[in-house]
Order: structure tokens, then C-alpha cells, then sequence
């Protein structure tokens, strides 16, 4: 009887102990910070927000890697400071110099697109930045255009600028003549251009946008995280989870 009673203590003992251990091997939340300006598609999502397809892609990802996440959806500044101070520790996002102080990158870009210019049938095509100088230029409210926004909005050598509200809004002032060409990205383009074409369009591709997962360098074990994350990431159908309905 006595064996029992020492077992049974040791049996307690071990239950009032599992919550704590279980507590502790919790693993760390990933906090999944993305711009509120999407440059892969012109929908919106079910609440009336630019949609994000990477959604899909980071809900797969963290499944198969059983870690709990959220979101946060903010304007480009706003997220680039939360990945910096690390109140947001994930991303897919270009590799920008802004991330390297702070984060680490996967090896490998997940996904790809493009910053297009699109003009008329008859003008100069575009190849790099500084064709666009003493020209007017249609660009998106809302847009960084990553390392293309210093030459944008250079006093000196920059193209006058004309803001449009929305993609759609974009094509319809480049359609009306408001401005020799429009940069935009090829997703959204894709899809407006597909339901209002333009006659003898031209599309000039002019920066590609490899996208990298993003992972913040506080992270527990971040370079083995990150290259967890990787080796599961070359598992995913990433096309196929971007195409899915906007959350």
C-alpha cells in the first residue's frame, strides 16, 4: 500500500506540472505583417480590403509547421518599422536593404511578378527608369514602387507624375491620353486589362519583384526556422494557393 501511495503522489505530482511544460514548449507566434496595397491582384478581399493571395500561401505554410499566427495589414512605412522593431517578425516581402539589419531571408524567392509600363502603340519603349524622364507618368495612390520611387519623384531628372485613385482608374486616364505611360504591376494589370482591354497597348516589363520570405532575426532559433519554413515551403503549390478566392 505504501508503494501505491508514494506512485500515486509521484502520478499527481507529474499532472500538476504537465500545464506548465506544456506551456513552455508553445511555439513562439508568428506575427505576419504585409502591405495594405496588394501588387498581385486588383480584388478586394470579403471585407472590402485589397486582397492579399500570400494569405493562402502563409496558412498553408504555417499549418504544415504547426505554429498559431495573425495578420496585420498596414501602409508599407508602417509595416516596414513593425518588422524592424519586431513587433512583427514575418513577412513575404523584396529584398530591400531596409529588412537586412533586422531579418532574415529564405534563399529563394516563393513567388514572383513584375512592375510594368504600358503605353500606346507609336511610343518609345521603356527598358529602364530614365526613359521615362521628360515624360508624363500615370502611378497608383497608395504605391511605394520600391527602388523606383527615388527616380519617380526626382525634382531633376524625374517624369511629371499623374496620381490615379485605383488600377482601374489608372487605364481609364491612360486610355483618355492624360499621360504618355502608366506603371503598374502585372497582376492587377492582367485582370482590369482583361475585362476593359486597350487597343494596341504595349507592355514594357521594367523591374522584376522576387519575393522572399521574411523572418525576423529575434525569432527563436531564426536561421533554423527560417530554413525550416524553406524546406516546407518547396513542398506547397504556391500558384495554386494564390489563386484561391480572396479571404
Amino acid at each position: 500500500m505504501a508503494v501505491m501511495r508514494y506512485g500515486g503522489f509521484w502520478a499527481a505530482l507529474a499532472v500538476l506540472c504537465a500545464p506548465a511544460v506544456t506551456l513552455a514548449q508553445q511555439p513562439h507566434p508568428m506575427v505576419y505583417a504585409y502591405p495594405d496595397q496588394s501588387v498581385w491582384t486588383a480584388r478586394q478581399d470579403l471585407e472590402g480590403n485589397p486582397a492579399n493571395p500570400l494569405l493562402g500561401v502563409a496558412q498553408a505554410l504555417f499549418a504544415k509547421a504547426h505554429l498559431p499566427w495573425r495578420t496585420a495589414a498596414l501602409p508599407a512605412a508602417r509595416m516596414f518599422a513593425a518588422l524592424q522593431d519586431g513587433s512583427a517578425n514575418f513577412s513575404f516581402l523584396v529584398n530591400t536593404p531596409r529588412l537586412h539589419e533586422c531579418c532574415l531571408l529564405s534563399h529563394q524567392p516563393i513567388a514572383r511578378t513584375w512592375t510594368n509600363v504600358y503605353h500606346r502603340k507609336g511610343l518609345a519603349p521603356i527598358t529602364e527608369p530614365a526613359h521615362l524622364s521628360g515624360h508624363t507618368v500615370i502611378i497608383i495612390r497608395g504605391y511605394s514602387y520600391g527602388g523606383l520611387r527615388p527616380f519617380l519623384h526626382d525634382p531633376t531628372h524625374g517624369p511629371a507624375l499623374e496620381v490615379a485613385d485605383s488600377h482601374a482608374s489608372a487605364f481609364d486616364m491612360l486610355r483618355n491620353g492624360r499621360a504618355d505611360y502608366l506603371l503598374d504591376y502585372a497582376g492587377p494589370a492582367a485582370e482590369i486589362l482583361a475585362v476593359n482591354p486597350i487597343a494596341d497597348l504595349v507592355v514594357d516589363k521594367l523591374e522584376q519583384l522576387d519575393v522572399y520570405i521574411v523572418l525576423h532575426k529575434s525569432y527563436p532559433d531564426a536561421q533554423a526556422s527560417l530554413e525550416r519554413l524553406e524546406r516546407i515551403a518547396e513542398t506547397l503549390d504556391i500558384p495554386a494557393l494564390m489563386a484561391l478566392p480572396p479571404r
